[in-house]
């Protein structure tokens, strides 16, 4: 096993751990104290979905489903709608929170929110889990937390992998994502609040682990604190960017944690 610094920073206590085959399985500049501190305090997590969880397009292109709703818009004459950057962006997201700009909580977003959740049940067969979540999330509740997903995800699409991967009770069902009403979204902190309202979970006693930028505004939004999970370069700099002051490449060292206090 070798060692490299984080970043630019000393070696010291926030020297990241590579393995041999370069395979990182440390921290990314948080510091294991940090991030220990935010396990321990933790009595609720809030999971977003894609990313933390599992990859749910990595068999099935986001950019791919992004298109899929523009050809829909311009099949119903309603090109106009997105801009040139809107059309052409790859996240689904985009599309859909553009056209519910226009058109707040109209049947035409309602129709394109269920043809994105259709796309997204087709995901899940082909969805890669993400590196030591599924124990992790096996771990945490057995330490006695209390779990949840926060996502902008539809909430059959979370309920559908889980259960396909029995991890459903896990969570008591308590997943809490895309509504009706786009614009309760992330950053929007409406699904986190509703997760601890439903838990019965303070902000100060709750931990929130997601790896976009929209994660971390909608925790400080709800006051809870934030763990960033970054699985490459771009991802760490744009959490950082939003705020993240933890942020770890790897679920493994949460993972440790966990189970030598226990």
């Amino acid at each position: 096993m070798v060692r490299r610094p984080l970043g630019n920073h000393h070696d010291g206590p926030d020297t990241l751990l590579v393995t041999s085959d370069a395979t990182q399985t440390g921290m990314v500049e948080a510091g294991a104290d940090k991030v220990r501190e935010l396990i321990t305090n933790a009595r609720f997590v809030l999971f977003d979905f894609d990313g933390p969880i599992c990859q749910l397009f990595a068999g099935h292109s986001a950019d791919d489903v992004a298109k899929d709703l523009v050809s829909w818009l311009e099949g119903h004459g309603l090109r106009a709608l997105l801009t040139d950057e809107e059309r052409d962006h790859p996240d689904p997201h985009v599309v859909l929170k553009a056209v519910n700009e226009r058109h707040p909580r109209s049947d035409l977003v309602a129709e394109l929110e269920e043809r994105l959740t259709q796309q997204e049940l087709k995901a899940v067969g082909s969805a890669q889990p993400t590196a030591y979540a599924d124990p992790l999330i096996r771990t945490w509740r057995a330490v006695g937390c209390r779990l949840a997903v926060a996502t902008n995800n539809s909430p059959r699409t979370v309920k559908d992998y889980l259960g396909g991967r029995d991890l459903l009770d896990c969570f008591d069902s308590h997943v809490y994502g895309r509504t009706s009403d786009l614009d309760l979204m992330k950053p929007n902190p409406d699904c986190l609040n509703r997760a601890l309202r439903a838990m019965g979970g303070a902000p100060a006693d709750s931990l929130m682990i997601g790896d976009a930028p929209a994660d971390c505004e909608a925790a400080g939004r709800a006051g809870i604190p934030f763990l960033g999970y970054a699985r490459n370069e771009e991802k760490e700099t744009l959490l950082r960017a939003a705020g993240a002051e933890a942020v770890v490449d790897s679920l493994e060292p949460i993972l440790i944690q966990l189970r030598e206090r226990g």
